[in-house]
């Protein structure tokens, strides 16, 4: 029996680790935290400008004849029910309101296809008023909600959940929906109950 031959260990030096590697900065990921943290305290809280119109809630601007801008899903749900689109805003409110129509709106009801060519063609009747959007998409939701943040002169006519809850967050804004064979009306100061 001979003696074992020992072969020479390569690497056997512990490994250090480099300068770059991201187990390293930690240290750098606390200090970006806390400088956040300064700037978020530091900053200044910017409340938007409520308008003149406004008297707390109620909004003074909303008066006859009232503008009405439309909704995709109240067009559909006007069809559904069979309802005249301006003699029925008109027995809701009793008053005399100018339907107003963007033109997101228009996009969202020609990319719907036939299945909604009626209420397409009631919302390019030549009595409601058009309106052209200077912004990119044709969203209707986001259209609506950025016009009425800076005017609020409308009425929303929507059956959409989600966009009566944005809505309801601005304050002055009043929502018409469809309902069963008439229009509901809410929000709106000395409005008869429905």
């Amino acid at each position: 029996m001979g003696v074992a031959k020992r072969t020479r260990k390569f690497a056997t030096v512990k490994r250090m680790i480099g300068k770059n590697d991201e187990r390293r900065k930690t240290d750098v990921q606390k200090k970006q935290e806390l400088e956040l943290q300064k700037k978020k305290e530091a900053a200044v809280r910017e409340i938007p400008q409520m308008p003149s119109s406004m008297f707390f809630e109620h909004n003074e601007a909303l008066v006859p004849p009232y503008n009405v801008l439309v909704d995709t899903n109240f067009l559909s749900r006007t069809v559904g029910a069979k309802l005249p689109l301006m003699e029925s805003a008109m027995d809701c409110l009793f008053a005399s309101v100018n339907i107003i129509i963007t033109s997101c709106v228009m996009a969202e009801l020609e990319k719907l296809g036939p299945k909604y060519r009626v209420a397409l063609m009631i919302a390019r009747d030549e009595r409601w008023t058009r309106l052209t959007c200077d912004h990119k998409g044709t969203y209707a939701d986001d259209c609506i909600v950025e016009r009425i943040q800076k005017h609020r002169i409308y009425i929303v006519a929507t059956n959409d959940r989600d966009l009566k809850r944005r809505i309801r967050k601005i304050p002055g804004v009043p929502i018409m929906s469809c309902g069963k064979g008439n229009y509901a009306i809410e929000r709106l100061p000395g409005a008869p109950a429905s």
